[in-house]
C-alpha cells in the first residue's frame, strides 16, 4: 500500500510499502531515524525498574501516531502493546501504536502516520 510518513524532523514522505511487512520494517528499510538515543535512561533521573524497562522496550518497538481516520483499519491494540505504550512519555490516546505490531495489507492504502518523539 501507499503510505505517508512524517519523520521526527517534520519531513513527510510517501512510500510504496510492501504488504506483509510491519511498519517498523518499512521504516527501517526506508532509512528513517528510528533509533532513540537513550531510551529515557540518560537524563540522570531515578526511576523505578518497571518504568525504565518499559522505556527501553519502547526504543526497540518504535511508537508511531496513526491518523485517526485509519484507526479502524488496524487490528485492535493487544494487552502487551497497551502496557508498553503506557510507559511512553508521548502517548496520544487513540493515535499511539507500536510500529512492530502493525502488519501492512492492501486495506491500509493511504495510511498516514507520524513517528513519535524519541523517549
Amino acid at each position: 500500500p501507499r503510505i505517508t510518513v512524517t519523520a521526527r524532523d517534520g519531513e513527510t514522505r510517501e512510500l510504496d510499502a510492501p504488504a506483509s511487512l510491519t511498519l517498523m520494517e518499512v521504516l527501517r528499510d526506508e532509512n528513517f531515524d528510528i533509533e532513540a538515543l537513550c531510551g529515557g535512561w540518560g537524563d540522570g533521573a531515578r526511576a523505578d525498574d518497571l518504568a525504565r524497562l518499559r522505556r527501553l522496550l519502547l526504543v526497540r518497538h518504535l511508537p508511531v501516531y496513526i491518523d485517526p481516520a485509519f484507526a479502524e483499519r488496524l487490528p485492535p491494540i493487544g494487552a502487551d502493546e497497551d502496557l508498553l505504550l503506557d510507559g511512553s512519555c508521548h502517548r496520544q490516546p487513540g493515535a499511539s501504536r507500536l510500529s512492530c505490531q502493525i502488519r501492512l495489507s492492501g486495506e491500509m492504502e493511504g495510511l498516514r502516520l507520524t513517528i513519535a518523539p524519541a523517549e
